[in-house]
């Protein structure tokens, strides 16, 4: 018969095993941890600390032209965004006119505030099946490409880190800043 008695027993042996289990796992100190793991060098780190700010603060060297950007989009990009970006599987990423509402869709014209982030987006998140695999060269020229098929610069412009930060996007003015003072 299970009585009160036996359920204090077992309530206190499992809150001393959790003592002990949480003393060993805390050995060398409250902020230690438990110890799982290795720790991460700051080169380890380097290859994924690749944020670009609006200003183009951290944006790499290289250029692209929408000439250029044209064939590496239609090889890498595409089959998940449609031809020339109109829409495929994974949504358009050409059209317009750019609205304050999302109604219009995620067009780069209306999500993107800023030109950088989609050069931050398409570097870090890009192909889908190769994430930050292109360079900086192809990267530059998807943006140049985009941002042209977008009619946001013309189809002659070149994409590096002076002018792509220039480049105003549309709809950037209907965006709010949460923490204005960190840009």
């Amino acid at each position: 018969m299970f009585t009160h008695r036996h359920f204090s027993q077992m309530l206190g042996a499992t809150a001393l095993a959790f003592t002990l289990v949480s003393s060993v796992a805390l050995a060398d100190g409250p902020n230690e941890g438990p110890r799982l793991g290795t720790p991460i060098s700051p080169s380890e780190i380097a290859p994924w600390d690749i944020h670009i700010m609006p200003d183009g603060t951290g944006l790499p060297p290289g250029r692209g032209t929408s000439a250029q950007g044209a064939p590496i989009f239609a090889q890498k990009c595409a089959a998940c965004h449609g031809e020339g970006g109109n829409g495929g599987p994974n949504g358009a990423l050409v059209g317009g006119p750019p609205r304050a509402t999302m109604d219009g869709g995620k067009m780069i014209a209306n999500y993107w505030p800023v030109s950088t982030t989609l050069f931050d987006f398409i570097r870090r998140a890009m192909p889908y099946t190769q994430p930050n695999s292109l360079t900086p060269q192809e990267v530059y020229a998807l943006c140049a490409y985009l941002l042209a098929q977008n009619k946001l610069i013309g189809e002659n412009d070149v994409m590096d880190a002076q002018s792509l930060p220039k480049v105003k996007m549309p709809n950037r003015d209907n965006f709010i800043v949460r923490f204005p003072d960190r840009i």
